[in-house]
């Protein structure tokens, strides 16, 4: 039907999970980047597949009225921030519609209720982690984000999703990497140094800086470090990947500078937050997130909480002094570590943390005769192992509140729940990623 470099002509309707155009012609998908809804355009094939075909602008015949103009430059990848001149209050209007969608597509799920999605008053500048990737172009070293579905390098200076404090730590790595000709890795030749910048920051603008190289060498990092500091990095990390995956970090870490952690914080809570942690990237909104947990949960003095996929002990220690007493579970043995290093710093005593597998380590403590009334679940974006979800209806708690990244999986899980005597009371979104495509998402479950 179509060929690779034709151009086809229609309007965008719908935007995919990462952010790019949808376009329907004669009943074929066609994915366009850089496409918003109602913008009618012209598009190049760049690839086909049996079910859609991918494609660039060539053209806007006509824009979206809901397309704005920024007040402000933007350098970095459109990959990273997609929806970016889409007008913010539409962005939320379709990620509240797609979550119902995905409500109803797969769970059935026609009558819940999904609130308005809860914006930010300021969309930008948001993120407090980073990873930004090395490349060489043309014989010149770039840092950037990727281009969305390419493993292209859009060369940046700075990005409108960090701190400005950040922006300017990112260029001085840069005149680090040129005066002393620190060579970026290559992922056809494997050959090279350094392949990321990491960078948290924390909300008084202190940094870590966490430099992957792809072996245990890191030339003139003494150098580095002098030209660091003043610039509010309190700490320097090399972590080393050797690794030809796509995964940004490995498992090693070295401190060649600075304090262990970067102290931040989520409302009055404090978390030491070590190189490796897993910690929300918008603090601003996961306040407004756990908030929104807490109300779900209802809590009281006599309350026992499990919270599943705990991370680092956020929401643990967040809820722990309005329950009787809180169970935290993760895999992750660092974060555990880092968990209970932080109910100390913020004097909680009655969480305590488990490691070791969601679905080994909830049963295991329910054979104890640990009955939890309540439960958190936090699970990354594949959502919860079966058994995890079997173990809940066995405990039979009263309520279960259900955070998550990925509302597909939640309405998959939300569906099992359901199906095994709990009812949806109410869906609340959070815009975790302004102008990108993904949304977060509290969902209240109790026992009918």
């Amino acid at each position: 039907m179509f060929n690779i470099g034709d151009i086809v002509e229609g309007e965008i309707i719908d935007f995919t999970h990462e952010g790019s155009g949808v376009l329907k012609v004669d009943k074929f998908t066609i994915f366009v980047k850089g496409g918003l809804i109602g913008d009618k355009l012209k598009a190049k094939i760049d690839n086909i597949k049996k079910s859609y075909a991918t494609a660039t602008i060539s053209e806007i015949v006509k824009p979206s009225e809901e397309r704005v103009d920024l007040e402000f430059e933007i350098e970095e990848s459109k990959g990273g921030i997609p929806l970016i001149e889409y007008k913010y209050s539409k962005q939320l209007e379709w990620k509240k519609n797609k979550i119902k969608k995905d409500l109803e597509k797969i769970a059935g799920f026609k009558d819940i209720e999904v609130k308005e999605v809860i914006g930010m008053d300021h969309p930008y500048r948001y993120r407090n982690h980073v990873q930004i990737p090395v490349g060489c172009e043309e014989g010149r070293v770039v840092t950037g984000f990727y281009e969305i579905g390419s493993n292209d390098i859009v060369d940046m200076t700075k990005s409108i999703l960090q701190p400005e404090v950040a922006d300017e730590i990112l260029g001085t790595i840069r005149k680090w990497i040129n005066q002393y000709k620190i060579k970026p890795y290559d992922k056809k030749t494997r050959k090279g140094i350094l392949r990321h910048i990491g960078i948290r920051t924390n909300r008084n603008n202190e940094s870590m800086v966490i430099l992957v190289t792809n072996g245990n060498r890191l030339p003139y990092y003494k150098e580095l470090i002098d030209m660091l500091k003043g610039k509010k990095v309190i700490s320097i990390y090399q972590n080393i990947n050797k690794s030809n995956s796509s995964i940004t970090y490995g498992r090693e870490y070295k401190k060649l500078y600075g304090v262990d952690w970067l102290l931040d914080y989520i409302g009055d809570f404090r978390f030491n937050i070590s190189p490796n942690s897993f910690f929300q990237v918008n603090r601003t909104q996961a306040e407004v997130l756990y908030n929104k947990t807490i109300q779900y949960l209802d809590l009281n003095k006599k309350d026992i909480v499990y919270d599943l996929y705990c991370g680092i002990g956020t929401i643990s220690l967040y809820i722990g002094n309005q329950a009787k007493k809180v169970y935290g579970i993760e895999i992750i043995k660092k974060a555990i570590e880092d968990a209970r290093d932080n109910a100390k710093l913020n004097s909680i005593d009655n969480v305590e943390f488990e490691v070791g597998k969601v679905e080994d380590i909830f049963p295991r403590l329910m054979d104890k005769e640990i009955k939890g009334n309540k439960i958190v679940v936090d699970p990354p974006r594949k959502g919860c192992e079966k058994e995890v979800l079997e173990a809940i209806v066995k405990l039979n708690p009263e309520k279960v509140v259900y955070v998550s990244c990925n509302p597909t999986t939640m309405a998959r899980d939300a569906k099992y729940l359901v199906d095994n005597g709990y009812k949806i009371e109410e869906v609340q979104p959070v815009d975790m990623f302004p102008h990108t495509a993904h949304c977060e998402v509290v969902c209240k479950l109790e026992k009918e």
